[in-house]
């Protein structure tokens, strides 16, 4: 028959080792993906907002006219092209003053084109527009944190994080947090990488200006001294049991 302070040592070392070890589920991506389903993504395209530097190319049957509506003037030193004031408007040449306000980029081009019909400005015009100073923040549990600039139209969560390096051993996975600003309000989200459950929201999907923050996991708020470590842990324990053995004898 086992003596009760033997229970009780057995017990306590079995909630140590417990609580040590890590969850497979929790180190893992997208841990409940079933191969045999095919999910839809909802994808919403950004609108253009202040202080967006927007590349806009006109172009025609005829090259030489079309040349004039893109005079773009420089908006810094090294950077060419039309920044979107506080008031959401860009100015063009010859066109003037347009207002961007809840336009995404393809809108905005339908827009240009619209107008350069309806006013009979050329034949045939098509219009190109990027956003050329796209950028996003990552911060917290990752390789390498910092702003990054992208050039695609659009990329996705797990893009951002391949840029920073993917996240350190002590990123949780399950609580990543985006923060947004749009429209002049802003936002927060939080999603789980160890589930599929957001590729469907908003969030897949990162926005320019985003912040996305990686917070720390439990091993790693223990190993910078807010918890006892499991060392420091198992010494104090093993102290207590020999403390309380020498006491019952």
């Amino acid at each position: 028959m086992i003596k009760p302070q033997k229970k009780i040592l057995i017990l306590i070392l079995g909630i140590l080792i417990i609580s040590s070890c890590a969850s497979k589920k929790d180190l893992i991506y997208f841990s409940d993906v079933n191969l045999n389903e095919h999910d839809k993504t909802i994808f919403s395209e950004g609108k253009i907002q202040a202080n967006d530097i927007l590349s806009i190319i006109v172009s025609s049957s005829s090259p030489d006219l079309a040349s004039m509506y893109n005079t773009n003037q420089p908006t810094s030193s090294a950077i060419n092209g039309y920044l979107v004031t506080m008031d959401d408007t860009v100015t063009l040449p010859i066109l003037g003053k347009i207002e961007v306000k809840d336009l995404t980029i393809i809108e905005l081009e339908n827009f240009l084109v619209k107008k350069l019909i309806d006013g009979n400005h050329l034949v045939n015009p098509t219009v190109t527009v990027r956003l050329t100073n796209a950028k996003f923040t990552i911060l917290g549990e990752v390789k390498s944190p910092g702003t990054y600039t992208f050039n695609e139209q659009n990329i996705s969560i797990l893009q951002a994080l391949g840029y920073a390096g993917d996240l350190t051993i002590h990123g949780k996975r399950q609580n990543i947090l985006i923060i947004r600003e749009e429209d002049h309000k802003r936002t927060y989200t939080t999603i789980d990488l160890t589930s599929k459950k957001w590729f469907d929201s908003p969030s897949y999907y990162i926005k320019p200006n985003d912040v996305i923050y990686v917070n720390p996991n439990g091993s790693k708020i223990t190993s910078s001294g807010y918890i006892p470590s499991l060392g420091n842990l198992l010494a104090i324990v093993s102290i207590a049991i020999t403390t309380f053995l020498l006491v019952t004898k």
